[in-house]
């Protein structure tokens, strides 16, 4: 596995860097997003209610244009993977892949769909084998094109599309879901992917029209009075009032004033910043979250040293009373 890398999230105030961010398109194959697909009977009902195809098809295109890599992350299963490697017997959508004989290589099922078929300036990567794409050779492809943020789309919401994400987060990039080009086994799985999961594993959840409106907002901007600030979850938190300079070492911070969404001002910390783009200021917590933030006084120095916790060489003991064991055999 790669080093984990710095975190690149704090106080970005602008759009997607073309070339610091990268597309993940997770399985657009026709198992998924085809009639008489191995999968379609289950995942039909979101793909058609998010029209997933056309909007993957404007994803792709306008991430190329803007010079975006667009990297393609299928799965594909052999004999040797089930009779000698028994995927079958690993975990329980493993099963339901190889009963339904899905994602067979070489089989119309586990091609692109004819919309959706890469380019000769896309990447391809090798098959997964289960969830989680990261464990592919995604991760030596990021690192060589200088990727900060990876934006992912694609099949489906709960499984590969969230581990994933999960397992990049892990790594240091900033994460984005985009809601619209992501379908799922069930409605229930994607509304507790979108809503609740993503918005807390991730740094942003956006839709389509906003990601590639910020690969055109790619210079700093300054968050400004008036501005509507937006949770991870792209619920409204409120207007911006005020942009604060901090004082006494304390950090910069938004102000938005008490009203019908929270009962308190707030005062939203500058590194909590994601982007800005088109007067909206997205921040990297859910708005379900923010109320049981503590934000009800402006961001002071000594709350700040607080919160970073004390320096390695002090801490005698990690978990207070133990430290790690060590590898094993060390």
């Amino acid at each position: 596995m790669s080093e984990t890398k710095t975190d690149t999230t704090g106080g970005r105030s602008s759009g997607f860097d073309p070339q610091h961010t990268a597309l993940l398109v997770i399985d657009p194959v026709n198992d998924f997003l085809s009639e008489g697909g191995a999968a379609w009977e289950m995942t039909k009902s979101t793909v058609k209610k998010n029209n997933v195809v056309s909007q993957l098809q404007r994803l792709i295109s306008g991430a190329r244009a803007a010079g975006v890599p667009v990297l393609f992350g299928p799965m594909a299963y052999t004999e040797e993977d089930y009779a000698d490697a028994r995927f079958q017997q690993r975990s329980g959508i493993n099963r339901l892949m190889f009963e339904n004989k899905m994602f067979l290589a070489g089989s119309w099922g586990a091609d692109f769909h004819p919309d959706l078929r890469p380019e000769g300036t896309d990447i391809v990567l090798q098959p997964h084998k289960g969830t989680d794409v990261f464990e592919t050779d995604l991760p030596g492809h990021l690192e060589r094109l200088g990727t900060e943020q990876l934006v992912i789309a694609g099949m489906t919401a709960n499984l590969c599309c969230e581990s994933t994400g999960r397992h990049a987060t892990e790594h240091g990039y900033a994460v984005t879901f985009l809601s619209d080009a992501i379908g799922a086994e069930s409605l229930p799985a994607y509304e507790a992917s979108i809503h609740v999961n993503y918005p807390l594993i991730g740094n942003m959840v956006m839709e389509v029209d906003e990601f590639l409106a910020g690969l055109v907002a790619t210079e700093r901007q300054v968050p400004m009075p008036g501005d509507t600030v937006v949770g991870s979850d792209r619920g409204e938190i409120g207007e911006v009032v005020e942009v604060v300079a901090g004082k006494d070492g304390g950090q910069d911070y938004l102000l938005v004033k008490r009203g019908i969404v929270f009962d308190r001002d707030t005062y939203i910390p500058m590194d909590a910043v994601t982007h800005r783009m088109d007067g909206r200021i997205y921040i990297n917590v859910p708005k379900l979250v923010v109320g049981k933030l503590p934000w009800g006084e402006p961001p002071s120095a000594a709350e700040a040293k607080e919160k970073f916790g004390p320096p390695k060489a002090r801490v005698e003991k990690l978990y207070g009373s133990f430290n790690p064991t060590g590898p094993a055999g060390g």
